[in-house]
């Protein structure tokens, strides 16, 4: 089976994109409106991309067609957050705010906050305005390095300025992750997730090369 993603019309390629490229982790972004109102959305399109400077992208799709995104349609509160203020917080989601995160994704006008909605406790951030979401078990304060308009996405590159673990997931001397407590989760499609505490070590074995 094979598909030209050149005729193909963007809605079957989507999805075919999420089911198939899978899992992928999960951003939940903090944005604060000119108005003061802290907005929190989920995000799959995104990675980390190094560590030296250290920096991380999320896509964020522009919403219907001929609004403030132009032809590509209106930006959503968070590309518009990052926009006008150039900060945002990324978290990492595990099991025990899966249900708030997917709550999150739900469509809310500018001036209410999915925060309050979905009831995350908010805690100042170190180095940028947007706070920080407590439940958390990572947080990534980020200052917007650069945008790139990509058809109806935008990609914001963002340099991660500070790094929030919650106690117990990071060995403070070697810097290894406590993996037994950290029940991360990742993206399937539509309201699929998956649990990664299935784990297992892959060897080299047969295909290294013997001196």
């Amino acid at each position: 089976m094979d598909w030209n993603f050149e005729t193909l019309p963007a809605p079957k390629r989507y999805k075919l994109l999420t089911g198939l490229v899978v899992p992928r982790p999960i951003a939940l972004v903090t944005t604060i409106s000119a108005a003061g109102v802290v907005n929190a959305a989920p995000f799959s399109f995104f990675n980390v991309l190094g560590e030296d400077p250290p920096i991380l992208v999320i896509s964020v799709g522009h919403r219907g067609k001929g609004g403030e995104g132009g032809e590509h349609g209106e930006l959503k509160d968070t590309a518009r957050n990052i926009v006008a203020s150039g900060e945002f917080v990324v978290h990492l989601v595990d099991e025990a705010i899966a249900e708030q995160m997917h709550g999150c994704s739900l469509v809310l006008p500018p001036e209410a906050s999915e925060v309050d909605r979905v009831g995350f406790t908010t805690t100042a951030s170190r180095m940028v305005t947007p706070p920080r979401i407590a439940e958390a078990p990572v947080a990534l304060e980020c200052r917007l390095h650069s945008r790139v308009p990509v058809g109806n996405h935008d990609l914001f590159i963002g340099r991660i300025l500070w790094m929030h673990a919650r106690e117990g997931l990071v060995d403070p001397e070697t810097l290894r992750t406590r993996m037994e407590n950290y029940r991360v989760i990742g993206r399937l499609h539509g309201n699929r997730y998956i649990r990664t505490q299935d784990r297992y070590t892959v060897e080299a074995g047969a295909f290294e090369i013997k001196a």
